[in-house]
């Protein structure tokens, strides 16, 4: 039975819930939702709402061998009585499913859905008892809690693609379970978890932290030896099934345990001893994407993300972002937070491998068959990827100690320069509270479920401070003028106006009105913009390299229309010489590769005006016309 939601729906509105069997009810009387298939893609468009759920996810989670012919036709079939079952939008009278250039987007409200109104739940339970205030953050959690009736997608877990979603919804139960239990405990009130802790010990016995909040709640109740047990039994099964310890922090309050008898309650594990850090220095020029690093942080402190993608333009400033990011979360991720780069200085990705390997070394992780080279003394000839090459799958045994050390601590890992999203898929978090941000040219429009942060050009003050930083203030005060033409010559991508600032920092006889001119030649530009061994067109040539041998040809012919302000779609259809489709086909597989951007709000395919950056534009015509040097 679905209970009713906390903030009521509107009359006749449909309550669906997921933290259990796919049910949904309209005015207390359960709704039939229609044959397997159907419900399938119900259940994958809801466990995303608001959000566009691209065609191939749900193709994927339909038929996930061997989709027939009419795979499309047949989701059109089940959206539309998606629709059907939702209605229209009572505020506006608009479809709930709409079809857009990322996919079907299902609008639907918390009082609608039982995982909107717990994730509302949770974070405001989150928030009272960082205000101190641990009554109402119990009273809330619970409640929160209450709307858990079980395996979440219970009935569809044989399709992959839900079972990847209902496994992502239980890790988000057990953290707010976690929490409560905490909470419960700080109040003094262990009672009241402990069986409850204990049945999801049972069900997940590699939760360290469930097994803290265990063992504290036993020992809070006086029940020592039970407590001690917990202990004993936890370190035995990682032992034999992971050839792991338990964590220095879990460690701690077993001898804490032993030694002090109940008045020891320390916080849970994880939270007081650092595995460690093994991040860059983070980046003295950071300037500007305050709302971007605002939604990131956001993002990384709340546990119901676990991967965002930062995607952009090469010399957007993405790793910067993410390391600036991960700088500013120390607190929140007791067991490291570590950065891997996934290329080779010369843009040739490294084997999944060789990261794995090194994210053990980095981790204290025994990785069987990890080699653990580091990306910065990995030779071109190291088991380089090439971009068409099938990349190597990572061993079960390796995967396996990956999963299960992500399982246990809540760390933070930088994934920088992701290829493709084959790269990665398996090294992400299952389970457990690490996150990870991955940081890619282009969308990686494969990964499934993943927060998003684009990142485009910055804006004219923005490009300002950052040239003002390596150049002075006083310097950029002489030729304001110049100083705009400059950082909008470089695109005002952070790469190119630090490397035009690092240029001109050492050129200081140069004036900023005829740097920009040299900038503002369209044959000359990227030639000046080399500093050291620092050079953007060698930047521009590793995304370049990245595209697929039809992208490369499209980008050179869209990039003349694209210099003079950007380009419609009829002018793509005029420019690549082909019909409607296959030019909207061609557009949106350089917007999913990061070479073109189009308008962040919804427009028809016609009325859009897509964008290539200016540097890219360059080098693509450089290419196109022969006029390619490697410097």
């Amino acid at each position: 039975m679905i209970r009713p939601p906390a903030r009521p729906a509107p009359a006749g509105a449909v309550y669906f819930s997921l933290l259990g069997p796919l049910t949904a009810v309209r005015d207390g009387r359960p709704l039939p939702l229609g044959p397997r298939k159907q419900r399938l893609v119900l259940a994958t468009l809801l466990a995303r709402p608001n959000t566009p759920v691209p065609v191939d996810v749900l193709t994927d989670a339909v038929w996930p061998d061997d989709p027939p012919r009419t795979a499309r036709k047949n989701l059109q079939v089940y959206v539309s009585a998606a629709r059907a079952l939702l209605g229209s939008d009572s505020r506006d009278g608009r479809d709930r499913v709409v079809h857009g250039c990322g996919g079907y987007r299902l609008t639907i409200d918390e009082g609608e859905l039982d995982t909107l109104r717990f994730r509302s739940l949770a974070r405001a339970g989150r928030a009272a008892g960082e205000r101190g205030d641990l009554r109402t953050a119990a009273r809330l959690l619970r409640e929160a809690l209450d709307l858990w009736e079980g395996p979440p997608l219970n009935d569809l877990r044989d399709s992959t693609g839900v079972a990847e979603e209902a496994e992502r919804l239980e890790a988000r139960c057990l953290t707010v379970y976690e929490d409560w239990a905490e909470t419960e405990i700080e109040l003094g009130r262990a009672a009241v978890a402990v069986d409850g802790l204990r049945d999801l010990v049972e069900r997940h016995p590699l939760r360290e932290r469930l097994r803290v909040a265990w063992m504290n709640s036993l020992h809070q109740s006086g029940r020592q030896a039970e407590a001690l047990a917990v202990y004993d039994d936890y370190r035995q099964l990682l032992a034999r099934e992971l050839g792991l310890e338990p964590s220095p922090a879990m460690a701690a309050l077993y001898r804490a345990m032993l030694g002090r008898g109940r008045t020891a309650r320390p916080s849970a594990a994880g939270r007081d001893t650092a595995h460690g850090t093994a991040l860059p220095a983070a980046p003295r020029d950071f300037t500007g994407r305050r709302e971007e690093l605002r939604d990131l942080l956001a993002l990384l402190g709340s546990p119901d993300e676990r991967v965002v993608v930062v995607s952009g333009p090469a010399g957007s400033g993405k790793s910067a972002l993410a390391l600036r990011a991960a700088h500013l979360l120390g607190d929140g991720f007791p067991d490291g937070r570590f950065h891997v780069r996934v290329r080779r200085e010369d843009g040739s990705a490294r084997t999944p491998a060789e990261v794995l390997g090194e994210l053990g070394r980095l981790c204290g992780v025994r990785v069987p068959g990890g080699s653990g080279v580091p990306a910065e003394s990995a030779g071109p000839t190291d088991s380089a990827v090439p971009a068409d090459a099938t990349v190597p799958a990572v061993s079960p045994g390796a995967a396996d100690a990956w999963q299960g050390w992500l399982a246990l601590h809540r760390a933070l890992i930088v994934f920088d320069d992701v290829p493709d999203e084959a790269f990665v898929r398996g090294l992400l978090p299952r389970s457990g509270p690490s996150s990870v941000v991955l940081t890619a040219r282009g969308q990686l429009a494969g990964l499934a479920p993943v927060h998003r942060i684009a990142l485009g050009a910055l804006a004219d003050g923005e490009a300002l401070e950052l040239l003002g930083k390596l150049i002075g203030p006083g310097r950029l005060r002489t030729d304001p003028a110049a100083a705009l033409r400059i950082v909008r010559a470089c695109g005002a991508l952070p790469l190119a106006v630090g490397v035009g600032g690092m240029r001109l920092a050492v050129l200081r006889h140069l004036p900023l009105a005829e740097y920009a001119d040299r900038l503002g030649d369209p044959s000359a530009a990227l030639d000046e913009l080399v500093a050291g061994d620092i050079s953007v067109r060698l930047r521009m040539a590793s995304g370049w390299q990245d595209l697929s041998a039809d992208d490369r040809r499209a980008l050179g012919r869209l990039a003349g229309p694209a210099q003079e302000g950007g380009f419609t779609l009829d002018g793509a259809m005029e420019a690549l010489g082909c019909g409607e489709r296959a030019a909207i086909r061609t557009v949106e597989s350089l917007i999913d590769a990061g070479a073109v951007t189009s308008p962040a709000g919804e427009v028809t395919a016609h009325a859009a005006l897509y964008e290539v950056p200016r540097l890219l534009c360059l080098y693509a015509r450089e290419r196109e016309e022969g006029r390619f040097s490697p410097g």
